[in-house]
């Protein structure tokens, strides 16, 4: 009782000082900094759904009808969401949250848990965002989104989205990602993911074919072709991976904690060259070989096929179809997939744009030995999207919903599927 009366005068004498001595909070210039201070932006914007039944939804439904699985795999439509690519799945499996490389993040409801979105909406749309592409979430339930030169922190996302505006927070503050003079329309599709060190990971793609001579200094310094790591408020940031082109897709191996990434490879060398690239980045400091090698492990640059590559270079994993464009990558950490599938890593082959037969559009699966190394080469477990070289979907991302798991489509597909086993 003597507390809250305490309290009640303490806000009473605040309430009865003149307006002249009270300091005065400085007005937000911007809806981040208002939306990171708890107010409201006032907006009365429509917040329209994205419809989910009609002329797009049955195509779709028509061109899964063509995709080839394994038996006892089924594949259906999770979601309609425009210009999907990557994914990020709430702890709690109610809210999916995908990404563009334009300037919208959309949320997935799925209340009922049961495969099929009940509900897509913008997330956070008061909030303006330049190619919010991959998302991740911690094990809190901290959702990270690295744009192009910048990363937010949105807490409880998966339990705020449904109003307009949303708590976010400055992780790296715009134009201190990567210099602005780096900033380009190319390769600037930035995933991210929360390691087992509870350390937030970032990819940085270069943005060239293969990068000028004058600028490797400053790209190895930064990190920029590589991957980044820091503390999740933005502290101690530090190269951890260097020598990658383009990495696009992630993820952690649950069993021996290294971090597999995708790679995409050297432009105009020809059809079947250079492979693409699986690494599996087993200590910090590694370097994956470019821009010495174009990909796939051997496969030199003409830019720098006079240069002596490091010693030390670490070959790929696995190497890809060439041009394939592998994008999104997951390790399958459920039971419901047959006991072969679980451990294994499903990717998504978005598709090549530059052969002149295209390869890709694909859901692949890589198989681990026990030492955590690959057992083989990945093979393909779900395709059908590219019809003669037409593509009717380019997958772009995996991941587990629930007991689902998902493939976002980007572009032709603009959704997001699911996939489950029955055994039928």
């Amino acid at each position: 009782m003597k507390l809250y009366l305490k309290a009640t005068v303490a806000m009473l004498t605040l309430a009865a000082w003149p307006a002249a001595a009270q300091p005065a909070a400085p007005a937000p210039n911007s809806a981040l900094e208002t939306l990171g201070a708890m107010r409201p932006t006032g907006s009365t914007a429509d917040w329209p759904e994205i419809p989910q039944t009609g002329v797009k939804a049955e195509q779709v439904k028509q061109n899964l009808a063509k995709v080839k699985m394994p038996p006892g795999f089924h594949i259906s439509l999770y979601a309609l969401v425009p210009d999907a690519r990557h994914i990020a799945v709430g702890p709690q499996g109610v809210a999916t949250f995908v990404g563009t490389r334009k300037s919208k993040v959309w949320v997935v409801t799925d209340r009922a848990r049961g495969g099929v979105g009940d509900e897509v909406k913008e997330f956070a749309p008061t909030l303006p965002k330049k190619i919010p592409n991959g998302g991740c979430f911690s094990k809190d339930g901290f959702l990270y989104i690295a744009e192009q030169n910048r990363v937010l922190e949105y807490p409880a996302a998966e339990f705020f989205y449904e109003s307009p505006d949303v708590v976010a927070s400055v992780v790296v503050a715009e134009g201190e990602l990567i210099p602005k003079s780096e900033e380009s329309y190319n390769h600037t599709a930035r995933v991210c993911r929360v390691g087992p060190d509870n350390k937030l990971y970032i990819q940085l793609g270069q943005p060239y074919n293969v990068p000028a001579k004058e600028k490797f200094d400053l790209y190895r310094k930064l990190g920029i072709g590589g991957i980044i790591r820091m503390d999740r408020d933005g502290k101690n940031r530090e190269v951890y991976a260097v020598g990658l082109r383009n990495p696009v897709g992630m993820d952690f191996n649950p069993k021996d904690k290294s971090l597999w990434t995708n790679d995409n490879q050297v432009d105009g060398m020809g059809d079947e060259q250079p492979p693409g690239e699986m690494n599996r980045i087993a200590n910090a400091g590694q370097d994956f070989g470019f821009p010495w090698y174009g990909g796939g492990g051997r496969t030199r640059t003409n830019e720098y096929k006079n240069d002596t590559p490091p010693a030390n270079v670490v070959f790929p994993e696995v190497e890809q179809a060439a041009h394939a464009a592998d994008l999104g990558l997951v390790f399958y950490t459920g039971n419901m997939f047959p006991k072969k599938y679980q451990g294994a890593i499903f990717s998504a082959q978005h598709g090549s744009w530059n052969r002149t037969t295209p390869v890709g559009a694909r859901v692949m699966v890589t198989f681990l030995k026990d030492d955590g190394h690959v057992a083989g080469k990945s093979e393909p477990f779900a395709e059908g999207w590219n019809d003669n070289g037409y593509y009717l979907g380019r997958p772009s991302r995996c991941g587990a919903i629930g007991r689902w798991f998902a493939a976002g489509l980007g572009r032709s597909g603009r959704s997001a599927l699911s996939l489950w086993y029955d055994g039928k």
